[in-house]
């Protein structure tokens, strides 16, 4: 076996293991809000904390992958969110379960600029895409995966315990992480010479970049990204985050059905995320890549968007599911289409772009796991958050019509 593919078989397993982390929390809501007394307005600051803190993080600890490598950074922030994992099983009230998922968000933060640090070291660059998909595709799996660990843990001995067996989970794996990864493909015995070369393919020299922030924060089509991205986010939070929660509270699905209904969703968006890919370098050839772009995004958008709608206004269990099932997967194709932007308007400042844009989604991923419990509590409904995110989700689409993907928003120097 190539070594580069256990590299990305351990990448994949970790891709599972932090969406089966983060999901957790939102499968057992509903058991820990009665254990512990937390009202829904309250809960949206709990699912909100994670996202703060893993908005702010994503970027420096990104960086300090870079500079001290991967093998010891990534190890770290996983044994350090896998704690935080399983103090949340020990949290007694609103304020300590409020802390440790700051404290975890930290952690997950890391995680995905990591795990791209460490495709750039062993992957060529005709390959890199293909590990990036795999390792996209593997969060949705964690997703899909969730309610079948969770939910029969919970039934058989409570919600505390599936966080302490999700937690240690993590920890066997930065063992085998610490044993099987080197930062140098030079330094792993029996690498051969031949996939040596075939890592160093295609690679250029890194040089220190000097960023034009102030030439491109005065270009429009940068906060037209970051807003189109705000807007969007709205959209996939609350898959992440409520989602669980309104299809047994607001539909009266139960556990048992609810593995199914929250599974099905996250795999749509994993076939999503992976046909969204294809598609959207397909449409970039046939139209150019200001039709490109443009044609997946706007109208996967506004596909989504209606879905959303007539999940909130159409009554029924089944009819709900359908309709969140595709909304989902709707929303995830066109997601490679907004990264492929980054890459496209971006250039060689590509990754600051793209760390831009992200940010300003995990703002709207905030705003949309706080203030859904508000509107809860002030309709007594769980139907009205949605048509809401129906709403941001036009605007997303609208914002997204308006970005040229053809045009770079500083030149390359």
């Amino acid at each position: 076996m190539k070594k580069r593919n256990i590299v990305l078989t351990l990448l994949v397993i970790i891709g599972v293991i932090t969406f089966l982390d983060r999901i957790n929390i939102s499968v057992a809501s509903t058991a820990i809000m009665k254990d512990l007394d937390i009202s829904e307005k309250n809960w949206g600051w709990i699912l909100g904390a994670f996202i703060a803190t893993y908005g702010l993080f994503q970027m420096p600890l990104g960086l300090w992958g870079d500079l001290q490598g991967q093998r010891k950074v990534l190890g770290i922030i996983v044994l350090w969110w896998s704690l935080f994992t399983i103090l949340t099983g020990f949290a007694n009230g609103f304020v300590a379960l409020l802390l440790i998922r700051l404290m975890f968000g930290i952690g997950e933060a890391g995680a995905y600029p990591c795990m791209t640090g460490s495709i750039s070291r062993w992957f060529p660059a005709g390959e890199s895409g293909k590990a990036q998909g795999y390792i996209w595709a593997a969060s949705r799996v964690g997703g899909a995966l969730t309610p079948f660990v969770v939910y029969p843990v919970i039934n058989t001995y409570g919600w505390r315990m599936a966080f302490y067996l999700l937690g240690i989970v993590g920890v066997l794996w930065v063992i085998a992480w610490y044993l099987k990864y080197r930062d140098q493909p030079s330094e792993v015995r029996g690498i051969t010479s031949e996939e040596l070369k075939i890592i160093e393919s295609g690679k250029q020299d890194k040089q220190q970049v000097s960023i034009p922030w102030k030439h491109i924060f005065r270009n429009k089509q940068f906060w037209l990204l970051l807003s189109m991205y705000f807007f969007y986010a709205w959209g996939s939070w609350f898959f992440f985050s409520w989602f669980p929660v309104f299809m047994e509270k607001g539909r009266g699905f139960v556990k048992t059905e609810l593995m199914y209904a929250i599974a099905i969703p996250f795999l749509m968006s994993m076939i999503g995320n992976i046909a969204g890919g294809y598609l959207s370098d397909d449409f970039s050839k046939k139209y150019g890549l200001k039709k490109g772009r443009r044609l997946l995004g706007v109208s996967g958008l506004m596909i989504s968007a209606l879905f959303m709608f007539l999940a909130g206004f159409i009554p029924g269990k089944i009819q709900v599911f359908i309709f969140l099932s595709l909304c989902f997967g709707i929303i995830d194709l066109m997601l490679p289409s907004a990264w492929a932007i980054c890459l496209d308007i971006g250039r060689k400042y590509s990754g600051a772009i793209s760390g831009a844009m992200n940010t300003a989604g995990n703002i709207g991923g905030f705003a949309c796991a706080t203030l859904f419990g508000y509107f809860v509590k002030a309709t007594g409904n769980y139907n009205f958050p949605l048509y809401v995110i129906s709403g941001m989700l036009i605007i997303s689409a609208f914002l997204f019509s308006r970005i040229d993907a053809s045009k770079p928003l500083a030149e390359d120097k």
